[in-house]
């Protein structure tokens, strides 16, 4: 996506708003890369030092139940805290206008 042409022959001119739009997807999914790449490194961290007290080779079934449950409720955790985020910039920016 280019944020001057339609990357397609004769570059096409964008208005201001075209172009304010596409940068404003792009750092959003920068955005969403960088929760992502954070999300996977505190459930490395939390889950897989609550649930695997000697690592091996293998997991056991208590250990993989373990790291599932866990996985599953810190994901949980941040789908919750992310809604309430992002419900609460949606509230801030109609309030500045």
């Amino acid at each position: 996506m280019s944020l001057f042409g339609s990357g397609s022959g004769s570059p096409v001119p964008k208005s201001g708003a075209d172009v304010k739009a596409e940068i404003v997807q792009q750092l959003q999914q920068e955005a969403a890369m960088s929760n992502a790449r954070l999300l996977i490194e505190k459930v490395n961290e939390n889950c897989f030092d609550a649930c695997i007290p000697a690592p091996g080779s293998s997991l056991s079934s208590q250990e993989s139940t373990c790291l599932s449950s866990c996985m599953d409720k810190y994901i949980q955790l941040w789908n919750i805290t992310s809604k309430t985020y992002i419900s609460r910039l949606g509230q801030d920016s109609k309030r500045m206008g």
